[in-house]
């Protein structure tokens, strides 16, 4: 179980984002005790039409091959509170087409370092997730959500990001770090880094680690007895990280003796008040949340600050990178669609046609 207030990603269909929700996009209640199966469920398309649905030199896109995206991407949406309304499916589906035409097409361009470096970034993210999400079981779980083992997984990862990077060489975009530094000196207020505060706390949920519905009346008054029990142990000077490690029931945190540090407007309102009405050292009453009872002790407060330049450098670049990529790639990715002959054999899979004014910008960048 996170604590920490999750905002459902976008329906934006990023490039790496493909198949499945990437890095923090999945995380979610890690609390289960259902495995998974080693293998994935056959594809739901495979019962249906595996027309040609679109084509271009050496490659075919099937309707299954489709259909299957389609289907693991809603299932992520509905797995995040979000519903794709049916007047947006067809949208939905020619972008998702459009993006399986652009990785085949970048991808056929790369290189054996191209590669390395894709399946590199592939492993990084999920690495990620997988701390995240707190548990292997949640891994499991995740996975078996959107019908993929953990190798099919990477593999969709390590060809995305393969894409990306043979864009990114392609286009040759360099940030110079003068452009870098302008960009920190005229946008000051992105980088003041906020008041916050570094937190441990104990959880004793009130939710049902299965169906993550609430507990009975009874079974809360148990739990608040015990949590009350705890709180006393811990004012009375036992080892705070012990007691986490014992009884929390955030998986999030409970690896890293419950420890959580953040500004306002990060975390649930009752346990983010709580946080910062203490002093250091100090360890509150219990907090009730809609996540549980916790016991939580203040280990600082962080003022706030602007962030140094040295350490947001990197970052900067690869905004701006990315923004120029972004400026670039449409009409970089016509031309390759070109060249390769591509033909969407279906008509309802055609995006719209939106109007091209950047055909001057074909080529390969700086």
């Amino acid at each position: 179980m996170n604590i920490k207030n999750r905002t459902a990603p976008a329906l934006v269909l990023a490039l790496l984002s493909l198949g499945f929700a990437a890095g923090p996009a999945i995380a979610g209640d890690a609390t289960t005790n259902q495995g998974a199966a080693s293998k994935a469920l056959p594809p739901v398309s495979s019962f249906f039409s595996n027309d040609v649905v679109a084509k271009g030199k050496g490659f075919e896109i099937r309707r299954n091959q489709l259909d299957d995206e389609v289907i693991r991407i809603t299932g992520e949406a509905a797995a995040h509170g979000q519903t794709i309304p049916p007047e947006r499916m067809d949208l939905l589906q020619q972008q998702i087409l459009d993006q399986i035409i652009q990785i085949q097409l970048l991808t056929a361009k790369a290189t054996p370092q191209d590669k390395k470096e894709g399946q590199t970034i592939a492993e990084q993210q999920f690495a990620q997730a997988k701390a995240q999400l707190g548990s292997d079981d949640a891994v499991k779980l995740r996975l078996k959500a959107i019908n993929l083992t953990q190798k099919q997984l990477i593999d969709k990862w390590a060809e995305a990001a393969t894409a990306t990077t043979v864009l990114k060489r392609e286009l040759n975009v360099k940030i110079a770090d003068a452009e870098a530094q302008k960009y920190y000196d005229q946008h000051p207020a992105a980088f003041e880094q906020p008041e916050m505060v570094s937190v441990r706390h104990i959880l004793l949920s009130t939710r049902d680690p299965d169906t993550h519905k609430q507990l009975s009346d009874t079974e809360k008054a148990a739990k608040l007895k015990q949590i009350e029990a705890i709180l006393k142990r811990a004012r009375a000077g036992e080892d705070f990280v012990k007691l986490v490690k014992e009884y929390s029931d955030d998986t999030a945190s409970k690896d890293n003796g419950g420890e959580y540090t953040f500004a306002r407007g990060q975390m649930d309102p009752a346990f983010e008040a709580a946080s910062f009405s203490l002093a250091p050292n100090q360890i509150s009453d219990v907090v009730t949340t809609v996540y549980g009872y916790h016991i939580i002790k203040l280990l600082k407060k962080i003022p706030a600050k602007k962030i140094e330049y040295a350490k947001v450098a990197d970052r900067i670049k690869e905004g701006l990178l990315a923004q120029e990529i972004h400026k670039l790639a449409p009409a970089y990715i016509k031309k390759l669609k070109k060249e390769a002959n591509v033909q969407i054999l279906d008509e309802k899979l055609k995006l719209p046609e939106t109007p091209d004014t950047s055909d001057e910008a074909v080529g390969t960048g700086g």
